[in-house]
């Protein structure tokens, strides 16, 4: 039985204690030469599991992993509706296609990990996490400001302060090496669930012929080049940030090449 919260048959190791939102908002995201350090080796945990996932996928011996998406109950609060609307109104296409991947996955990863989520507060996370991914800001790394920017539209369309936090916690947090090994967690919800839509990661969980259906509701619009671009533009306004550090010692953008997506 999969340790719950784990997203894989391998465990994991969680972020380390101190990288965390309070520590996003102080800081905007630039880590330390200690938290580099420390940020190495939940990152080689994650990294060793990539392999195996990839031979599964390869070999079809990947998990049967689906939800019916024709009965699929979408979070319909207010909260939920007019996050949706802000989402639609401001990402583009392929990044408004990856957030609605990102909790379709993340919903499948928790059904695998024995895990029960919150559907609002991770539709809601999941749907805003990259509201500033393809607009960063010098100093600032963009999953903080856009967890700050979820975090403010969620108190202006009612959300109580614990709610709000959560997401921006969650939206700030899903960059993290090591907290996607906790779905419990929003945070943790997000990042597996993006990571899979990026990386592959996850899909070995998943039955082949659900992820194609899931692409042709929720098209991928050339994401791949997409979010090299965006990265490369993060690296280079935020030197001291995740995305940075992902790129040096995780080779992101090529595992974003090595994906198995065709775009």
């Amino acid at each position: 039985m999969p340790r719950p919260g784990a997203t894989g048959w391998l465990p994991g190791m969680p972020a380390p204690q101190g990288i965390d939102w309070a520590w996003a908002t102080r800081t905007g995201g630039i880590l330390s030469v200690r938290q580099k350090r420390q940020l190495l080796a939940p990152l080689l945990v994650e990294l060793l599991r990539f392999p195996a996932a990839r031979v599964r996928l390869a070999t079809g011996r990947r998990g049967s992993g689906r939800i019916d998406l024709d009965a699929l109950v979408w979070p319909d609060s207010a909260l939920a509706r007019d996050a949706t609307q802000e989402a639609r109104e401001c990402l583009t296409p392929h990044v408004l296609g990856h957030s609605y991947r990102t909790w379709l996955f993340g919903l499948v990863l928790a059904q695998a990990g024995g895990v029960t989520v919150d559907p609002e507060l991770t539709y809601v996370s999941s749907i805003l996490h990259d509201l500033q991914l393809e607009h960063p800001t010098p100093g600032r790394c963009f999953a903080v400001v856009g967890g700050e920017r979820a975090q403010r539209f969620a108190l202006d369309h009612g959300a109580p302060a614990d709610q709000a936090d959560a997401i921006g916690a969650a939206v700030g947090g899903h960059l993290t090496p090591g907290a996607a090994t906790d779905l419990r967690d929003p945070a943790g919800f997000v990042s597996a669930g993006a990571l899979a839509d990026l990386t592959g990661f996850g899909l070995h969980e998943m039955a082949a012929d659900w992820v194609d259906d899931v692409h042709a509701r929720h098209p991928r619009h050339d994401l791949r080049r997409h979010a090299l671009v965006a990265i490369r533009n993060e690296r280079k306004v935020v030197p001291g940030g995740r995305a940075e550090w992902l790129t040096r010692y995780a080779s992101f953008p090529l595992l974003l090449r090595a994906a198995p997506f065709s775009e």
